[in-house]
């Protein structure tokens, strides 16, 4: 086993790109997942997503031998776990994913290996994986304190954004938390072999909350923009009008509204926050509320037009959470095109989404719902719910709109 032996865990929108970066830059890295398809896709060099300049490192990092993928965990030298961390009943995080991934790896320790946890995380998830490895394996350590072999442990949360994954790797600030000191320091001389922003250490707890409280704080001043569209609608004015205005001020910088927020983060990591803290968290959970209101709004704007018709075909005009990717995971607009075909059954669903190639299960299994081309689409549609602003939509022949019940929920054809 090479001393610069990563495995990764989990092969998804974080795991791959830096298995890919690492591999890029002469690490020898084996990807881990479940599922078939993923391991498939990287052992021939492909990607089984869309994010741009990802196939590029894939391809050259496993036509060089330094990238492949499996679905059992193996020894390594360094192990980091990019598995999912969603929400369930009452918010609270759902561990299970690392609990599996942990597991995995617990059979494989010898003593001397570096763990890092890249997965979004609740305070005290870092901790709670060294736990689960010390009590299944008493013969390792955390601290040396012992004659036992050591096992470091540290969290260093992503920071990237979807569609920029792959420059953002590179190019931004690292937080990286251990259990102990030395922890940090393995994991940041790792993160080194291709980040070239700075790397700030920190104890794990805190990094956890870091990568928290960054997403909160985005998704509070959304929630701000979300709420501010809905009093402007009641009120008769534009709302991207208003914000445009209102920015010219040169203390104040609002972000723009939408159908709701999506995405594997802002979406989620705030309840985290709560579910730890419930009594004192209050801005941050009036924040979530807000946000996850906005796409039944949305729905009850739409409910005023199709009464108009006796069988409406409504346009949705994108499912991705943002703009120009084909990533679904907790989309307000995904939510929002089933809903529309749930409460309108006698109305003909035309979802429009340039960045995949089939519905997902959710919409695939409902009758009045169908994957349609853009500009067919428009000109079928009765009603168009633009949800996304894809670049596709952005120059769209305005002529089609002629006639038609439109809602923007982005601004893009003001």
């Amino acid at each position: 086993m090479s001393t610069k032996t990563v495995a990764v865990i989990g092969l998804g929108y974080i795991g791959l790109p830096t298995a890919a970066i690492l591999a890029s830059n002469g690490v020898k890295v084996i990807g881990v997942d479940v599922s078939d398809r993923h391991v498939d896709a990287v052992n021939r060099g492909e990607v089984p997503f869309v994010e741009p300049d990802l196939a590029t490192h894939v391809a050259g990092a496993v036509s060089q031998g330094m990238l492949s993928a499996q679905k059992d965990t193996p020894q390594a030298n360094t192990y980091i776990v990019a598995v999912p961390t969603p929400f369930k009943d009452g918010y609270a995080a759902d561990l299970s994913y690392i609990e599996a991934a942990t597991d995995a790896i617990i059979p494989q320790l010898r003593g001397g290996e570096l763990i890092i946890l890249e997965s979004t995380s609740p305070p005290g998830a870092t901790e709670h994986m060294a736990q689960r490895v010390l009590e299944a394996r008493p013969d390792l350590s955390l601290d040396g304190s012992s004659e036992r072999p050591v096992v470091h442990f540290a969290h260093c949360p992503e920071r990237v954004l979807p569609g920029r994954v792959m420059i953002e790797l590179v190019t931004n600030d690292r937080i990286i938390g251990g259990l102990t000191t030395e922890a940090a320091e393995r994991a940041r001389d790792l993160y080194q072999v291709f980040c070239h922003a700075e790397l700030h250490l920190t104890d794990a707890t805190t990094a956890e909350m870091a990568k928290l409280t960054e997403n909160s704080y985005r998704d509070v001043n959304i929630a701000f923009a979300n709420e501010l569209s809905i009093i402007a609608d009641k009120i008769g004015i534009d709302v991207f009008e208003l914000i445009e205005l209102a920015n010219k001020h040169p203390r104040v910088n609002i972000l723009q509204p939408g159908p709701g927020v999506g995405g594997h983060c802002i979406a989620v990591d705030p309840w985290f926050i709560v579910s730890a803290v419930p009594e004192e968290a209050r801005l941050i959970r009036t924040a979530r509320e807000v946000n996850d209101n906005k796409p039944e709004y949305v729905l009850t704007k739409v409910k005023d037009r199709a009464d108009r018709f006796k069988e409406p075909v409504i346009a949705a005009l994108g499912l991705a959470f943002k703009p120009d990717i084909d990533d679904l995971r907790e989309s307000p607009a995904l939510e929002i095109t089933k809903q529309l075909a749930q409460r309108h059954p006698g109305a003909r669903v035309l979802a429009i989404e340039p960045n995949i190639d089939a519905l997902p299960a959710s919409l695939s299994a409902l009758p009045n719902v169908e994957l349609a081309e853009t500009r067919a689409g428009i000109a079928a549609a009765d009603i168009i719910v633009l949800l996304v602003d894809h670049r596709e939509f952005r120059h769209v022949d305005r002529r089609l709109l002629n006639e038609k019940a439109v809602i923007d929920t982005r601004g893009l054809w003001r």
